[in-house]
């Protein structure tokens, strides 16, 4: 079988449902109310009724129509983003959904250490969270096959006097090592505290991975633990953290299930899933194009601006100009925009899809009636185009250069979650016409304490925020590199992307 793929990269299905902030959930497909058939068979397995046959656990989710998956917000597992539902594990859920012939429910619980809760009270019937397979967790429930193996890694801040080894790590006074409440980091802490009985810590129960990480880049903890594949991805988000070294043994990853006694029906069905898609080699490419570093892709070094700027640029010029003619943009701006979403590189490629030198998602191609998104001057007019609609939507009362910068965050992010940060940023007090102010709220959109209170949830609040500043700092050098250039006053486009 295949993953739905469409545009290159993996998309949102068609029938793809709603998304609500945690705790409720995003229904895809199967959207009809269950037929008494169906209620007879779930009573029926709740004991309430009988009947001479007991149907097994995939048929009931069958005749349910409906997979319910248990998962956590994060960019491992699943998020919204552009284009809706993202991750991957959304996308290994769907495509179990769609194997299956049912709809997908996957819906995020109020807290981590809840999640195999979940499983046990047979709410949920899959748990697709990146778990760890530990023996504790093993006693609970049911585990598919691994498809993966992480590194717990101690991380510290930049900066910090570094800690070598858990002897040493024990042997701090007063040290602020905080885990997740019902991790896997857990259990390894209680085994090691077995060999270094110092080694304290703290488990925070209403934090998610990305809280922590954020506690300890601010100096609110000193010390956390975290999968490899997860700060392999968040390095990118907190450059001011670092792994210091491999705590334990690597540890599987799996889906865990829902456990029912002499019944390995879903056990197989996950089974049989796991192995068609790494007969066709598609797990793999799905994890390589969502967790794979993107290089130093928002981090490069001047000496490659400059190269790029004499090799590259050249090329496009011409487009950035048109594109500034029509939209109003400084051509500089919209320049510096190609250059941190490609390096103006017109086969570019994300993670998730997105390509061509403005990195345009395929819906925001269709939207904008863009027929090659990887065609340069093609790409280069859309994204002018795409972030002039989004400098349009900032209300007028916002003045120069805020409403551009704002402007370049819902470009990255989407609109919906910029407004869910104004709305963080005007609950704490501040200014959310202000871009500062709103900068400094938008990583809050990471923490299930903040995002669980605006309409649209969890977002990766940190990446507009190093999106917009390396924009900044590439206009500022294209505004010194050019500054020499002869321009006529009658090329000069006084618009909405000019400064002050």
């Amino acid at each position: 079988m295949a993953l739905a793929t469409g545009g290159g990269g993996w998309r949102k299905p068609a029938n793809a449902g709603r998304y609500t902030p945690a705790g409720a959930g995003c229904r895809l497909g199967a959207e009809a109310e269950p037929s008494l058939r169906h209620l007879l068979i779930i009573l029926a397995c709740s004991g309430l009724v009988t009947c001479s046959q007991t149907p097994s656990l995939l048929a009931q989710i069958q005749a349910l129509g409906e997979l319910r998956v248990v998962t956590r917000n994060s960019l491992t597992t699943y998020y919204v983003g552009l284009e809706g539902p993202m991750g991957p594990e959304y996308e290994l859920a769907r495509g179990l959904a769609d194997q299956l012939g049912v709809g997908l429910y996957i819906y995020t619980p109020d807290s981590f250490d809840t999640t195999l809760a979940e499983l046990i009270s047979n709410r949920a019937h899959v748990a697709a969270a990146g778990l760890t397979v530990t023996p504790a967790r093993r006693t609970r429930v049911d585990f598919g096959p691994p498809y993966g193996e992480v590194y717990p890694q101690l991380v510290q801040r930049l900066g910090a006097p570094q800690v070598r080894s858990l002897e040493a790590l024990a042997a701090l006074e007063d040290v602020r090592l905080q885990v997740l409440a019902g991790s896997s980091h857990v259990e390894l802490l209680e085994r090691l505290a077995k060999l270094h009985p110092t080694l304290h810590w703290e488990a925070v129960q209403t934090v998610d991975v990305d809280e922590l990480l954020s506690r300890v880049a601010n100096g609110d903890a000193d010390f956390t633990l975290v999968d490899s594949s997860e700060f392999q991805v968040a390095r990118h988000l907190y450059p001011e953290l670092r792994a210091v070294f491999d705590v334990g043994e690597p540890e599987p990853v799996a889906w865990a299930l829902t456990r029912r006694r002499n019944d390995p029906s879903l056990r197989e069905a996950v089974s049989r899933y796991f192995a068609a898609l790494e007969a066709e080699a598609e797990l793999a490419g799905l994890f390589q194009r969502y967790l794979e570093p993107v290089g130093d892709y928002d981090y490069v070094s001047t000496r490659a601006f400059v190269t790029h700027f004499d090799t590259r640029l050249p090329k496009y010029r011409d487009y950035f100009h048109a594109a500034a003619t029509e939209t109003g943009f400084d051509w500089r701006l919209l320049a510096a925009v190609g250059y941190q979403e490609s390096h103006w590189n017109p086969k570019a490629v994300s993670p998730t899809g997105v390509r061509g030198i403005m990195m345009l998602t395929q819906r925001t191609a269709n939207a904008l009636e863009i027929e090659d998104r990887v065609d340069p001057f093609q790409s280069i007019m859309g994204g002018a185009r795409y972030l002039a609609q989004q400098h349009a939507r900032i209300p007028d009362r916002i003045p120069e250069p805020d409403r551009t910068w704002l402007a370049l965050a819902a470009y990255n992010i989407g609109w919906g979650h910029l407004e869910d940060a104004r709305v963080l940023t005007e609950i704490n007090g501040a200014d959310p016409d202000s871009w500062a102010d709103v900068r400094d709220h938008l990583p809050l959109l990471t923490q299930r304490q903040w995002y669980s209170r605006v309409r649209r949830g969890f977002a990766r609040g940190w990446q507009p925020v190093h999106y917009v500043d390396n924009i900044q700092r590439y206009y500022q050098v294209l505004q010194w590199m050019t500054a020499g250039e002869q321009i006529a006053e009658e090329e000069l486009i006084a618009g909405p992307g000019r400064s002050p």
